[in-house]
């Protein structure tokens, strides 16, 4: 029987979930082919994995990436209620399944067994014993709503099986459990409530057009606030009666601006919300519920901080306030006095915070997770009094050496427009004469990249001599909303300068070989990536498209029906004709004349985000012109890929072919100028 119809029975053993419910959400008709790109071919001993083009690995790399491809992280879900126990997604087999440690660097006690991976999930306030999660199948982000009894192992299905859910929230007091649902048409998102003694009882509180999620519930449980999201810079507060369903929007009516975060205080009376709104960068405001809304902006908490606010967590007793700073890609942790309004900063270990949670019964200590450039994601305890973090994992790293690992300079360049473009570069340690460069665009495209943990990106510096660039192109998060706005809808085309800008840097450097460029990059860093390959044809060698847009109106048409509006409102609405212009123009499948580069496009089948059509159709239209494509289809993934086997084979492949493209100077044995 093939793996891919097994999927959806395992996780009905392994959950109690109805297989054919969660199996609807994952596969296309039986009478459907996998794929319309000729001479595709299942793996030697992975059926799942479909493949055209692409050769063996040879053994001498597998035992070369072995150790990289062995590295896992801890991230934070939860902290009980009493501090005690750390909720953990964190892989030890082929994915990512829910463990809890009870001591600093105590034994992860793992908690769930199911083949598709676990990456949220919460503790019931009052019973560690009893967990809620998320979990889809394939990859295909139809998420479930699941409750797990520690006391038997045993997990229960809560929502229909087949409508898409996501965000888990829970009230201090255990009675309420909300989350966000498509089950009333398949494409707004309301927002569920249901009593946890209960939690198959489920209601809507919120019944409208677009997308809505759950915040946070007060302390007593009568009220939650709800965010309604139109887009990245575009989103309103609202809080409601759980009861009735009355809802107040908090937010003015007049204007738009982001929503990072948000909490009650412990009355019940204001709420701390982080905003783009009322600057260019997101701050930290108190909102009075009784005089929400109001047109004037009021004081920021956060004036003296020239970054985004990412986050906050509140305290028990609402005394402390926890801050998350991006300063320039780097977390910064500062404590808010919420009586005195003074911040003061938290000596963390320099990387990106992953997460961050207070418990509920408890005041003076912050559980956090971070990830630096030599160090996985891992759980810390702050304690608030001493301001000292205790370690409570250590994440392997395959039993690598990380002192050889590399770390990242800050750099910036200029682009058109006077725009300044930050990255981070990444330079092997030893090296002779030039070394060629592997850009890696984010996806997004209101991402950022971010100096954690690459192993992907240490295995190309470290082992391969080759250099690393990470760029933020204009439209990234991070900077100011200004800058994240210069892409959005027609802009995208200018920002396709920074493409150039990115070149022109490498060029400059004299250690850089700008004959031995390559791209890489997922979603919409695959769309970069193909159109780095168009539109730059003549100065990269190879090109790496990771579930990439390969034209933008076919890929709006085709983006399932929930997320469609969200997408038309960063590129643009494709029905517009003068929009739909420019949108073809700089699609690079109608430039597909123009590449020149070695291209490797990567999919999963089941992407409801950018899918399985845009990659075929660019691997087909290369094709067409006689070059060489290499093509990787992964039966049991979606917009990414979270299974260990399938991620691995990508992965070393990945190298594979930058290492036969970009391994060696033109004109040199193994060299592959043109």
């Amino acid at each position: 029987m093939n793996l891919r119809t097994l999927t959806p029975l395992l996780v009905s053993l392994l959950t109690g979930a109805p297989a054919v419910a969660l199996a609807q959400s994952a596969q296309k008709p039986a009478t459907q082919a996998p794929s319309t790109v000729q001479g595709v071919a299942p793996l030697p001993g992975q059926p799942n994995l479909l493949a055209s083009g692409v050769p063996e690995i040879p053994p001498e790399l597998r035992r070369r990436v072995l150790q990289y491809l062995e590295a896992r992280s801890a991230n934070l879900m939860d902290v009980s209620q009493d501090g005690k126990q750390v909720l953990l997604s964190t892989r030890f087999a082929d994915t990512n399944q829910l463990h809890v440690v009870e001591q600093p660097l105590g034994a992860r006690s793992q908690l769930t067994f199911t083949p598709e991976p676990i990456n949220t999930a919460r503790f019931h306030p009052n019973d560690p014993n009893t967990l809620f999660f998320l979990q889809d199948v394939g990859g295909g982000e139809f998420f479930q709503v699941f409750r797990l009894d520690r006391r038997n192992g045993r997990s229960e299905l809560l929502t229909d099986g087949k409508s898409r859910h996501e965000v888990l929230s829970l009230s201090d007091d255990g009675k309420w459990l909300a989350y966000g649902g498509t089950g009333r048409n398949g494409k707004d998102t309301d927002v569920y409530v249901a009593p946890t003694d209960n939690p198959k009882q489920a209601r809507r509180l919120t019944e409208a057009e677009g997308t809505w999620y759950p915040g946070e519930f007060s302390r007593d449980g009568s009220k939650l606030l709800v965010t309604q999201f139109r887009a990245a810079d575009d989103a309103d507060l609202h809080v409601v009666d759980v009861k009735t369903g009355e809802r107040r929007q908090l937010t003015p009516k007049e204007g738009k601006g982001s929503i990072n975060g948000a909490v009650l205080t412990p009355d019940g009376k204001s709420v701390y919300v982080v905003t783009d709104r009322y600057s260019d960068f997101s701050e930290l405001y108190k909102l009075e519920l009784d005089k929400a809304p109001s047109t004037s902006a009021p004081p920021s908490l956060t004036k003296s901080l020239r970054w985004n606010v990412e986050g906050i967590a509140l305290s028990q007793d609402g005394k402390t306030l926890a801050v998350d700073v991006n300063e320039d890609g780097y977390s910064r942790l500062y404590l808010l006095d919420t009586k005195r309004g003074t911040l003061s900063p938290v000596e963390v270990p320099r990387g990106v915070m992953a997460n961050f949670v207070f418990p509920q019964g408890r005041s003076d200590v912050l559980a956090y997770a971070i990830s630096t450039s030599k160090s996985p994601a891992d759980v810390y305890l702050l304690d608030l009094r001493t301001k000292k973090s205790t370690r409570w994992t250590r994440s392997e790293v395959g039993g690598l050496d990380t002192d050889t690992f590399v770390e990242p300079e800050l750099v910036h360049y200029k682009s058109t427009d006077n725009v300044q473009v930050p990255a981070f570069l990444y330079m092997p340690r030893e090296r002779k004469g030039k070394v060629p460069v592997v850009v890696i665009f984010h996806g997004g495209p209101e991402g950022q990249s971010r100096p954690y943990l690459s192993t992907f990106t240490q295995y190309l510096a470290v082992e391969l001599g080759m250099a690393v660039l990470v760029p933020n192109v204009r439209g990234s998060d991070g900077y100011g909303k200004a800058f994240r706005a210069m892409d959005d809808g027609v802009k995208r085309e200018q920002s396709l300068a920074d493409i150039g800008a990115t070149l022109d840097y490498i060029a400059s450097r004299p250690e850089l070989d700008a004959s031995r460029v390559g791209v890489d990059g997922g979603s919409y860093g695959g769309y970069m990536v193909l159109a780095t390959a168009a539109f730059f044809p003549e100065r990269i060698r190879a090109a790496v498209d990771v579930v990439g847009i390969s034209s933008l109106p076919t890929f709006l048409q085709n983006t399932q029906a929930y997320r469609r509006d969200l997408r038309r409102a960063e590129y643009g609405d494709e029905r517009d004709p003068e929009v739909r212009k420019v949108q073809e123009r700089i699609s690079p499948l109608n430039s597909v004349e123009r590449i020149k580069a070695a291209l490797f496009v990567q999919q999963g089948a089941n992407d409801p985000r950018v899918p399985q059509s845009e990659a075929e159709q660019i691997v087909k239209a290369v094709r067409a012109r006689g070059a060489d494509v290499w093509y990787l289809l992964a039966l049991d993934e979606g917009h990414g890929f979270g299974k260990k086997a399938n991620k691995d084979t990508i992965t070393m492949a990945t190298f594979l072919f930058l290492e036969k493209h970009l391994g060696a100077p033109a004109g040199t044995p193994g060299g592959s100028g043109k």
